[in-house]
């Protein structure tokens, strides 16, 4: 059985559509703050949590900083609910979560990154901020980008080119320690920054064709870099 704490307000909306929430083998429970969703935890060991940023009380990055120091608490996947902001973003990167989607929320993203989360362990979930080149090729044009963070599972970069959500893409970078990696993913998230010229966009990927070295190699970065606690190059 999969468990799994969600807020209220998110559950709400989830219970509208016919999602893999509400199969046999998934227990979701609603909680009406995350300082209720940490109890919860503490008590059912969840598999995923799903949070808002920001509430009354504790807010999500707090709750994160709870969870992912406590050896007996940390070992959850946690997806992050947020306004789209700059700020936001800095925000979700830096506390620890899994995975965050914006508000208004994309249901389909929203479920797509659960279930992923649902069926991988932690540790290849894990994201980790770094800071890397990257090219890509999408609808025929090449781009460049800079990484920003990376799982087994997908990328948050920003470049100047002009992607949208659906799309898909092949890209390549490299990691310390390893060759040039490359796989095809699915543009998930969109936030823009800036205006005219001046815009630089963040996007967040899902790989979707990526070949089991290049998990694996990824995955060694990603356990190395958590270990180690090394900063951001």
């Amino acid at each position: 059985m999969k468990k799994v704490i969600i807020a209220e307000d998110i559950k709400a909306i989830l219970e509208k559509d016919r999602s893999f929430f509400n199969r046999s083998g998934i227990s979701a429970v609603a909680a009406a703050s995350n300082e209720e969703i940490l109890a919860l935890h503490r008590t059912e060991k969840a598999d995923l949590i799903i949070a808002n940023l920001d509430m009354p009380g504790m807010n999500g990055e707090d709750l994160c900083a709870v969870i992912r120091t406590d050896n007996e608490l940390r070992s959850v996947s946690i997806i992050i609910v947020c306004t789209e902001t700059a700020e936001n973003l800095q925000r979700c990167t830096q506390c620890g979560a899994n995975a965050f989607i914006s508000s208004p929320m994309n249901h389909t993203v929203l479920l797509q990154e659960a279930f992923q989360l649902l069926h991988v362990t932690p540790r290849k979930a894990c994201r980790i901020p770094l800071k890397l080149g990257m090219e890509g090729t999408s609808r025929g044009k090449t781009f460049t980008g800079q990484g920003e963070n990376i799982s087994a599972s997908g990328m948050l970069f920003q470049s100047a080119a002009d992607l949208f959500e659906g799309d898909t893409l092949t890209c390549s970078f490299a990691l310390a320690g390893s060759r040039r990696l490359s796989a095809s993913a699915e543009v998930v998230r969109v936030l823009k920054k800036g205006h005219g010229a001046e815009t630089i966009n963040h996007y967040g990927i899902m790989f979707v064709d990526i070949a089991d070295d290049a998990v694996a190699a990824i995955e060694a970065f990603v356990e190395h870099r958590s270990r180690t606690r090394a900063p951001v190059a």
